[in-house]
């Protein structure tokens, strides 16, 4: 009798349930009413199954397709085996905040656009496996807490968001006393003030910053750097040996037409920050009053667009329209961002641009006048370009509008810091390890490379701790 075990059969797409495991989700209708979370995440059952859809490649593709690196094959191996507590210490060994990245990471775009099971079936839910782990290890109270040895070295990081907090854990872990300095009077950054509670509760980002500071990173806040303290004054007389810059690029941006002097129109950037790091939408127990109107104007069509939507949604606009000038297809918005926006009864208008603001007496917006689109060759950013169609120009009333058009690069920092090259649209130029043109001094994320994701930003912030880390031992 051959008692030898018997070789386990690899997995194949013929092996696994064709279809993504849903997750759980508030009712639309009632959701519009509240800023609680809309997305509810995965039972331990549901995680189970979807684990059950990894194929634990060979040669994973996956992982490439994650900007920090994730071992995603391993940590899924381990929940499949009810590992959960491995599974977790596997994601933050390269994600420092892996409850943010599982809820607002456009994984449909990165690692599960390159999971092998996509070409035939539905992606395995990494990003939901993700969340869940996460949320699981918040329960438990688990922490990650390796054992650091201080290297003698001090670092300053000027911004507290995704770039910021993902380059102040890697570089704690490697025993550098980090110090990051925020402008704003909570850390967080655009995780804060940029993303609503019903896509990432505060709760979860504070839960992630804690456990950095737990591991020794400082963070003080209302320090806005190139005003209270400039990057020369904190390498030479505060004594840095390197600093990383991370501040984003919020410098909003507008359309240039007329009427954009009248009361009632915000970029997304101001109206977001009201709402969400300053609790507008609980007005007037909280002290900072939001001045929407009942009929809004959203410009723009990506993720923070979405944003404006659906705040004003809750709110409680009465109209709440999108207005873009390209189709849908060309939307930059997640499909889920976009899917989430029409269920809340958001109305689009598609090839459609604002050509003037009118107002009233009181120099309030009034109406906005448009233009019809058509779709000509394709443009720089590889889309094709909206031409306007003559004679089409349209009115319809609105009382808030709303630019979610992107973001230009804030120059404080570039103004006050002598030798930092810029480009011709002043974001920072880094080299491959995210080192400027002044020695010592990193950056990365948005400043670098304008608006892009969070997990985008901090795998920037990891790239400029090895690269720091580089600079402080060769030097």
């Amino acid at each position: 009798m051959n008692d030898a075990p018997e070789k386990k059969k690899k997995k194949t797409i013929k092996d696994i349930a064709p279809e993504k495991t849903a997750i759980p989700e508030q009712d639309p209708k009632k959701r519009c009413t509240n800023f609680d979370e809309v997305a509810l995440g995965y039972t331990e059952e549901m995680a189970l199954k979807e684990a059950e859809r990894c194929l634990d490649c060979k040669k994973p593709k996956c992982i490439d397709g994650c900007p920090v690196l994730i071992d995603i094959p391993g940590f899924i191996r381990e929940v499949a085996k009810k590992n959960y507590r491995r599974a977790f210490e596997i994601l933050k060994k390269d994600n420092a905040l892996p409850a943010v990245c599982g809820r607002v990471c456009p994984q449909e775009a990165q690692c599960e656009k390159t999971c092998i099971t996509a070409k035939k079936l539905d992606p395995v839910g990494i990003g939901r496996l993700e969340r869940f782990v996460a949320d699981w290890a918040i329960k438990q109270g688990w922490e990650d807490a390796p054992e650091i040895t201080p290297n003698g070295k001090k670092v300053a990081i000027v911004g507290s968001g995704p770039a910021g907090l993902a380059c102040a854990g890697d570089l704690v872990r490697a025993g550098c006393e980090v110090t990051i300095y925020e402008a704003l009077h909570m850390p967080g950054g655009v995780l804060k003030y940029g993303i609503p509670e019903f896509r990432l509760p505060n709760e979860v980002i504070d839960i992630e910053i804690d456990a950095l500071k737990k591991l020794g990173v400082k963070i003080e806040c209302d320090k806005i750097i190139g005003r209270i303290f400039t990057i020369p004054q904190m390498m030479e007389e505060k004594g840095f040996d390197a600093v990383f810059v991370g501040t984003g690029a919020g410098a909003p941006r507008f359309a240039n037409i007329p009427g954009e002097n009248l009361n009632g129109l915000f970029s997304a950037n101001e109206y977001l920050t009201r709402v969400n790091l300053m609790s507008g939408y609980r007005f007037p127990d909280h002290d900072t009053p939001v001045g929407m109107g009942s009929r809004v104007a959203v410009i723009g069509a990506g993720n923070t667009a979405m944003d404006a939507c659906r705040v004003s949604l809750r709110m409680g606009a009465e109209k709440v329209w999108c207005v873009y000038r390209r189709t849908i297809k060309e939307s930059p918005a997640r499909v889920e961002e976009l899917h989430h926006a029409m269920e809340e009864g958001v109305e689009f208008h598609w090839l459609t641009a604002p050509v003037a603001l009118h107002g009233d007496e009181n120099g309030w917006v009034k109406s906005m006048e448009c233009m019809k689109m058509e779709l000509g060759e394709p443009d720089d950013s590889g889309r094709r370009r909206p031409v306007p169609i003559g004679g089409s120009n349209f009115m319809f009333e609105a009382d808030t509008v709303v630019y979610a058009l992107g973001t230009n690069a804030n120059p404080i920092i570039a103004g006050t810091t002598p030798g930092l090259k810029v480009n011709k649209w002043g974001y920072i130029e880094v080299d491959e390890n995210q080192m400027t043109s002044v020695p010592g001094l990193f950056a990365g994320g948005d400043i670098v490379t304008g608006a892009a994701t969070v997990i985008l930003a901090m795998g920037a912030g990891r790239q400029a701790a090895k690269g720091i880390l580089g600079y402080l031992e060769a030097k």
